[in-house]
């Protein structure tokens, strides 16, 4: 985490509060991301998706390894990942309920899972 030498600790967790306010107070999917790609680099953005697309990928029972091999996401990220998602804080596991029942299992397939399936099929026949 970045240190900042200027500000006091309650300043940071003022602003942290006040970042979730924003993003809470956004109505719509489109919203979010207009917000998400006025705050974040693409490279923050794509970091952030590439973690999300990992929560699905741990979900099915894939192991680090396969998960790595599929997006790219290293593994010490997997790992974090996981461990969020098994505990910490519960907003991935509380996004994951909130979002499944709304969207039919094609949809929720991210984009990192569409690109890696031509891989896996290729894997699959491989080894099939």
């Amino acid at each position: 985490m970045k240190l900042h030498r200027n500000v006091s600790t309650n300043q940071e967790a003022l602003a942290e509060h006040n970042l979730c306010e924003a993003v809470a107070s956004l109505r719509t999917r489109e919203e979010v991301q207009a917000f998400f790609k006025d705050l974040c680099t693409p490279a923050e953005l794509q970091a952030m998706a590439d973690r999300w697309a990992v929560v699905e990928w741990l979900q099915r029972g894939l192991p680090y390894r396969e998960i790595h091999r599929l997006t790219g996401v290293s593994v010490t990220t997997i790992g974090r990942v996981a461990r969020c998602l098994a505990g910490a804080d519960g907003g991935y596991a509380l996004a994951v309920r909130r979002i499944a029942p709304k969207r039919p299992p094609a949809a929720r397939r991210t984009e990192s899972q569409r690109r890696a399936e031509p891989a896996r099929r290729q894997e699959t026949q491989r080894n099939g």
